[in-house]
């Protein structure tokens, strides 16, 4: 493997830690890579370097989708930048503590979604029947879109988060189309109006938003949905997978409902959520360990080999829903630590609290190495999670 350049991404499956993970995390832990695009780049593994790539601002998002700019993929839009002044309003949408009754909603919403899948009986589909409207649920609500328009917002995620080595046609009018949704949305009654749409549209009254456009303000709304709700509903696949392979851990958190916090940060540490990870630009030339990157050059981080790394973590391989200490990466760090990991948090602990305890003999309805893995999505995602109870 030493004289091998590798391609990346390294593998598409969510449940199996890539081979290569840990070879490159003690022997070349900043090595370089080719990308899909073509384009070469280094690919940080280790936990010290990854997390100094996350939280050093000499590497950084801003000018990933500029044209010419190496990347993992093709970049299917150029987005336009809407300005800093947007984002108190989009903080104050993603803190669980600002929608009254948030909690409590989301176990309700939780509830109801297992009714209908205890109406339907098994075998179900967990993804499509509870993680995907659950996650769509959520993302609606913050920013004020009618729950019953779910289906076709979600379905387009399966076009705006497709990976390729070159643009292709089908992804911007993808794009445009959403764009085109929540600019729609913006311009309702004003009596329809509610969540991050709501506070969005009263800004263009305000002189110092002048600068702000519809389309600026809809492809903010548009890029929240997409992001949020493409990786809340992965994870929870993921995790509710993690737990279905290992019996009797969805016991101890029936039993232990005190240690669901715990459990929710150990089963992002040990997730493979991103199969194309997001790029940094190195912004001046900076030393990582014994590598010089230069400056313009691209940077990737390895999640899953940082995130396994035994210096950090004691014994990794193991899922302990009880792990103390638990600083993963799931959520980023530094300037571009994820703004809604709590409200994320929130999210998981309600979905599987509500799972484990109304669903308690839940388990594969196919055997695991008969799930389909997706491939050419930014994160990795099972087709299907067929269960029954």
């Amino acid at each position: 493997m030493s004289d091998r350049l590798l391609d990346f991404p390294l593998a598409r499956r969510g449940d199996v830690v890539p081979e290569e993970g840990s070879w490159l995390r003690e022997q070349r832990p900043v090595a370089r890579v080719r990308t899909l695009s073509g384009d070469m780049a280094w690919l940080v593994s280790s936990y010290p370097l990854a997390r100094k790539v996350l939280e050093d601002e000499r590497f950084a998002l801003r000018g990933t989708a500029a044209p010419g700019a190496p990347g993992p993929y093709a970049h299917p839009r150029a987005g336009r930048d809407a300005g800093a002044g947007l984002r108190g309003a989009v903080m104050k949408a993603l803190n669980p503590r600002t929608g009254k009754g948030m909690h409590g909603w989301l176990r309700i919403t939780a509830d109801r979604l297992i009714d209908d899948l205890m109406a339907w009986g098994p075998p179900v589909d967990l993804r499509a029947g509870f993680a995907d409207p659950f996650s769509a649920a959520l993302h609606c609500k913050i920013l004020g879109v009618p729950f019953e328009d779910w289906p076709r917002l979600m379905s387009s995620l399966d076009v705006a988060f497709m990976t390729s080595a070159q643009p292709f046609e089908g992804s911007q009018l993808n794009w445009y189309k959403d764009v085109g949704y929540m600019a729609e949305r913006l311009n309702a009654p004003a009596s329809e109006r509610s969540g991050l749409l709501g506070e969005l549209a009263a800004l263009r009254e305000d002189p110092l938003s002048s600068h702000l456009t519809d389309e600026m303000l809809a492809t903010v709304a548009a890029s929240l949905f997409g992001a949020g709700a493409v990786s809340t509903s992965a994870f929870l696949a993921r995790a509710m997978l993690a737990l279905l392979q290992r019996p009797g851990l969805a016991g101890f958190l029936r039993d232990r409902p005190d240690r669901m916090g715990r459990a929710v940060d150990e089963l992002l540490r040990g997730n493979l959520p991103v199969g194309d990870v997001p790029p940094r630009l190195a912004l001046a030339d900076v030393h990582l360990g014994d590598v010089l990157v230069r400056e313009g050059e691209l940077v990737l981080v390895l999640v899953e080999g940082a995130t396994f790394d035994p210096e950090v973590f004691e014994h990794p391989e193991i899922l302990n829903l009880n792990r103390e200490y638990n600083p993963h990466l799931a959520f980023g760090g530094g300037r571009h630590l994820c703004p809604a990991s709590a409200l994320g948090r929130a999210h998981a602990r309600t979905a599987l609290t509500a799972l484990v305890e109304r669903m308690p003999r839940l388990g594969l309805a196919v055997p695991e190495e008969r799930l389909v893995w997706r491939t050419g999505l930014i994160t990795r995602l099972p087709e299907r999670l067929p269960v029954l109870w």
